[in-house]
């Protein structure tokens, strides 16, 4: 299995591929903002194929689709994070120790009420 360092470079080459298609296509790649704009199509499909897995939608394959799906949503976060120079996988795991700190606090505080 892949580590993080190594699914990032992956994502990032096949955002430079996309970059020469929409070269070809529309004269220049997308910018860091249309990146964006695309996850955001990208999470509205993703809210639609929850949906049909929860039984709301009827969407053939949703399962195949919901992995796909959560794929591309991978893709474009850490597209996202390299465009910005984020090092993503470090505030990954400072977001989840503050997370944890935070979660167990107040399930400390409710344990003793």
């Amino acid at each position: 299995m892949s580590g993080f360092k190594d699914l990032s470079e992956r994502a990032w080459r096949v955002r430079q591929l996309y970059a020469q298609l929409e070269t070809l296509r529309h004269g220049r790649a997308w910018s860091a903002e249309e990146v964006a704009l695309g996850f955001v199509g990208d999470v509205g499909d993703l809210a639609k194929l929850v949906q049909a897995k929860e039984g709301v939608r009827d969407i053939p394959d949703a399962q195949n689709k919901l992995a796909h799906e959560l794929a591309d949503c991978l893709w474009s976060v850490m597209t996202l994070a390299r465009l910005y120079d984020v090092d993503l996988e470090a505030s990954f795991f400072s977001t989840m120790d503050e997370l944890e700190r935070g979660i167990e606090a107040k399930l400390e505080k409710a344990t003793i009420v």
